[in-house]
């Protein structure tokens, strides 16, 4: 099968994968267009299987990633998706070879990208990157790990950015992080604002609109950040039935 890549030119009659199907989602998938396009002007890549199908990679180079990680130089993984019938076939690692033939042709040491310690939702596997010759370089509480491809053993290793969480720390209640970089976080905000008052939760959100904002935010998977009283609890876009669970479970904590 072959790939292709969604350029500007072609992103309005081409799906992106995000949220493929789900109607519910078209304006999110539509904000999401939007910020690929202004992305790319930073040197985003996205290139996809030519399937209907949640086949891809989105890359982009570190020093323009929306995540708060130090690593000038390096090309850095958006995300990595390969889902039903197509897992098992080789793509992720062909997905990744192209990222790494473009990142080496750009001049640059190296590709990072950002995993869980176990398997988490919306995070990679660390298992499958480790297979394909990347290492862990950093991580951070409670479970980030910043994985590195290197090119050049001269370079720095990538890290990330230790950042001050006191924009969070006397929000009571829930507060979400979040960008339009994925459909379903912003998708299902109204769904879990409901649930929050329905238990008399206090309940915001903070939409990450620049590069600036991202790389600076109190929350490392910039996508999608939910604090409960200013801790940082998940980042986990969730259903509203699974964040009612974790709202009786946060209240119970508290007792």
């Amino acid at each position: 099968m072959e790939f292709i890549q969604i350029t500007k030119e072609n992103i309005e009659h081409e799906h992106i994968c995000c949220a493929l199907g789900a109607k519910q989602y078209k304006d999110a998938v539509s904000e999401k267009k939007k910020w690929l396009r202004a992305r790319m002007d930073d040197g985003l890549v996205f290139y996809r299987l030519n399937e209907r199908a949640k086949t891809f990679i989105e890359y982009v180079p570190a020093e323009r990633a929306w995540v708060p990680i130090h690593a000038p130089n390096y090309m850095y993984i958006n995300c990595l998706w390969v889902s039903g019938k197509y897992k098992k076939q080789g793509y992720a690692k062909q997905l990744i070879d192209y990222c790494k033939r473009d990142a080496i042709s750009r001049g640059m040491d190296g590709i990072v990208h950002i995993v869980g310690k176990k398997k988490y939702p919306y995070l990679s596997d660390a298992r499958f990157f480790e297979h394909v010759g990347f290492e862990i370089v950093d991580e951070v509480e409670p479970y980030f790990q910043l994985m590195m491809l290197k090119f050049n053993e001269q370079a720095d290793d990538p890290t990330f950015k230790r950042q001050s969480r006191s924009a969070v720390e006397h929000d009571k209640g829930i507060h979400i992080y979040y960008t339009v970089q994925c459909p379903f976080a912003v998708g299902i905000l109204d769904d879990l604002r409901e649930v929050a008052e329905q238990n008399q939760i206090p309940f915001s959100t903070k939409m990450i609109t620049t590069t600036e904002q991202a790389q600076s935010a109190p929350t490392i998977w910039t996508t999608f950040g939910l604090f409960y009283n200013g801790k940082f609890i998940t980042h986990e876009i969730m259903s509203a039935n699974k964040f009612e669970k974790l709202l009786t479970k946060l209240l119970a904590e508290d007792k």
